[in-house]
């Protein structure tokens, strides 16, 4: 369907579209999208099918266009679709913003649950966070860190509301989605000073050195690996395994170790200079952070406000 047409539907349509739409309508439409599925969207808006099919028909009535092409035996959204159901969300936050707003002062009324990936917690997380309190002051942040499989486990399980860090692998990812907000590479770093600096070529002397390496469950796991494989040391093992900040920025300042770490755990301690990135001629693998959410969570307002202020963080 062309967009202008649309528009002009939109328009023809008139005061018909204040007198008959209703929220069911915003709701039922978003979770279908979110879905592709009728069923699957009836269930969660713990409604009927023809309930669902009903208010779908009649919103695109109103809109006088479709708003889904059918696909096998689901739905997915045309472009008409797509512009309706970016101002349809915006639509349901600035609605829950307001109700926000006339809360009781002091009365936290809801809390959002946020599990956080080690390359997220030192910078990108506490900044969305004091966005999100400014947006939605009387909801409650509760933030938990924890390895990559447990956050994973709990979001599906529906204990966590959205998991912030890098995309997880294959196995992780059941049932996930996943919103891209940034690159991120996977450093190895040292305290200042250290002899490799000192080499012309610092991966032919990674062996001569104790490391830190991540443990087997982090979701960069696989890119060290892969990286020391290239390099001709398949199977190193790590002195230690961590991707905790506290202890591996302890054992690099008291010690000539190595740590392959995500960029943004230790993001301030490169820049301060009080750890040092190494220079490798065959970097490792860059990938991606951002926001994951289980495809069977609810819809969420809150969860819409700290995703839009993770995007903002991220793009400053």
């Amino acid at each position: 369907m062309n967009i202008d047409i649309l528009r002009y539907k939109y328009n023809l349509f008139g005061m018909n579209w204040d007198a008959h739409l209703r929220l069911r309508h915003v709701r039922t439409f978003l979770e279908i999208a979110r879905a592709e599925s009728v069923s699957v969207a009836a269930d969660r808006l713990n409604i009927t099918q023809p309930a669902v099919s009903r208010s779908l028909k009649e919103l695109e009535e109103m809109l006088g266009a479709p708003l889904f092409d059918r696909v096998g035996r689901g739905l997915r959204l045309n472009e008409a679709g797509r512009v309706f159901q970016s101002h349809a969300s915006a639509s349901m936050v600035e609605l829950m913003r307001g109700r926000d707003r006339l809360a009781k002062d002091g009365d936290l009324t809801s809390r959002l649950s946020i599990g956080v990936l080690p390359t997220a917690a030192t910078d990108l997380l506490p900044r969305a966070a004091l966005s999100f309190r400014e947006e939605m002051p009387h909801v409650r942040l509760h933030i938990l860190t924890g390895p990559n499989w447990l956050l994973f486990n709990q979001l599906r399980d529906g204990t966590l509301d959205l998991v912030v860090g890098r995309m997880p692998e294959r196995d992780a990812a059941a049932g996930v989605t996943f919103q891209q907000l940034y690159i991120e590479d996977v450093i190895l770093v040292c305290r200042p000073g250290h002899p490799i600096l000192e080499r012309s070529k610092p991966e032919d002397h990674i062996s001569d050195f104790t490391l830190i390496l991540p443990p087997s469950g982090a979701v960069i796991s696989a890119t060290v690996e892969r990286y020391l494989s290239s390099i001709g040391l398949p199977g190193l093992r790590g002195a230690y395994e961590t991707v905790g900040l506290p202890v591996g920025r302890k054992i690099l300042s008291a010690s000539n170790a190595l740590w392959f770490i995500s960029r943004g755990v230790v993001a301030h301690e490169t820049e301060a200079g009080s750890l040092i990135a190494v220079e490798l001629s065959s970097p490792l693998l860059s990938g991606p952070v951002g926001i994951s959410i289980s495809t069977s969570a609810p819809i969420n307002v809150e969860r819409s406000v700290f995703a839009e202020c993770l995007r903002n963080t991220a793009n400053v």
